[in-house]
């Protein structure tokens, strides 16, 4: 079995109290054999028209980077194969086929046997389990496929799903460590969501589960999640997606103030920014000195111009809680997301962690199909 670890570099930024080290720019974001997809860059052109043309280069550009990730590297990610085999399943409508190779990398890291995982601490003492963002992404992966393809949970998403709770904290948390992207499962509410999207998404796995220490955790998980201690205005409109996986978790009044706070924040040319929803020491319990001086020296830093992550995401957690979308909020934000698209077919973002390979660029673009397929905006590939 391939070395398990993960690589989280995203629409998040991050954490750990060392400085990361600087490293020579790198030629390509992606680089496998044939496969080379550019570097994201601010200055890359946009499209002239939004439409098919520019939705198969898209779903092209998903495609390349996800098999070259899984070609080239030796983890699960929650910014290249954890985008992809989360949000990728469910486009199948539109977009075609998954890849099944990305599949059989996930299927790969799932181990053969369940064991008990040892809590462990960073130098400063933070405790947490290894590898739990890992299992979590991996086991979404899994069970959005499942969800989608096959219609049954499948064996190896049963195992995956219990690596993943051997991994969860004794709060009944997710605890996320090491350096990590604002705002990819920086925060602990946010993947601990995430291990709820799972334990739902995967076909008739909660309902049919019988083993009474898995109900016990999952017992935890949604009673972490009904109390949490919230870090930011991220967190705090998160639990609008909490509310379409877990509704019993999430009373009407939190909803409503929650969807309010999200519409508050909407910039006048129909985005939103990822910046707007943390002040930057509050999204980890640790922010390096490398992070706080690139954000803080982005030349929006003063003010954050809308970005593609947080614009899509608005836009899933309005469709999420049956906002129409002939709402004007919606209609304002799918037409910056078609204005903003690349000739490339991504949705060009900053990353905010190293300032290199822009992870989050790839993240945003699985979004802002998400988004736009919800909103009824996605072309049919292949369609007359």
């Amino acid at each position: 079995m391939k070395l398990v670890f993960a690589i989280l570099l995203l629409p998040s930024v991050l954490l750990s109290a060392e400085t990361p080290p600087k490293k020579p720019k790198p030629a390509f974001q992606y680089e496998s054999g044939e496969i080379k997809v550019s570097l994201p860059t601010a200055e890359e052109p946009k499209v002239k028209q939004f439409g098919a043309e520019s939705i198969q280069a898209a779903a092209k550009y998903l495609e390349d980077g996800a098999i070259s990730w899984v070609r080239e590297k030796s983890c699960v990610n929650c910014h290249t194969t954890g985008p992809y085999l989360s949000e990728r399943p469910a486009l199948i409508p539109q977009l075609g086929q998954v890849n099944e190779e990305i599949l059989a990398d996930f299927i790969d890291f799932t181990p053969k046997e369940i064991k008990e995982v040892k809590v462990t601490s960073t130098p400063s003492g933070h405790r947490h389990y290894p590898a739990a963002f890992t299992s979590v992404w991996r086991s979404l992966g899994l069970a959005e496929w499942d969800k989608h393809v096959n219609g049954k949970t499948g064996e190896h998403t049963e195992r995956s799903i219990r690596d993943m709770f051997e991994r969860q904290s004794a709060s009944g948390a997710f605890v996320s460590h090491g350096e990590v992207e604002i705002p990819h499962i920086t925060t602990d509410f946010e993947l601990t969501l995430q291990a709820a999207r799972v334990v739902t998404a995967a076909p008739a796995w909660l309902a049919n589960q019988t083993d009474e220490k898995i109900l016990a955790k999952v017992s935890k998980l949604k009673a972490w999640l009904k109390q949490p201690v919230l870090k930011n205005d991220f967190d705090r409109v998160l639990q609008l997606q909490l509310a379409s996986y877990m509704p019993e978790l999430v009373t009407a009044e939190t909803r409503v103030a929650a969807l309010s706070l999200l519409s508050s924040k909407q910039h006048s040319d129909g985005g939103w920014s990822t910046r707007d929803f943390s002040a930057l020491q509050d999204w980890h319990f640790e922010i390096s000195e490398y992070v706080t001086d690139l954000i803080s020296h982005l030349p929006d830093a003063a003010k954050p111009e809308s970005d593609a992550y947080m614009t899509a995401l608005a836009i899933i957690l309005m469709r999420q809680s049956d906002v129409p979308a002939k709402d004007e909020r919606l209609q304002k934000a799918v037409t910056w997301l078609k204005r903003e698209q690349r000739v490339s077919g991504r949705w060009w973002m900053q990353s905010l962690y190293r300032g290199n390979y822009h992870y989050i660029t790839y993240i945003a673009t699985c979004q802002a199909l998400k988004a736009l397929a919800l909103c009824n905006e996605l072309p049919t590939l292949g369609a007359e």
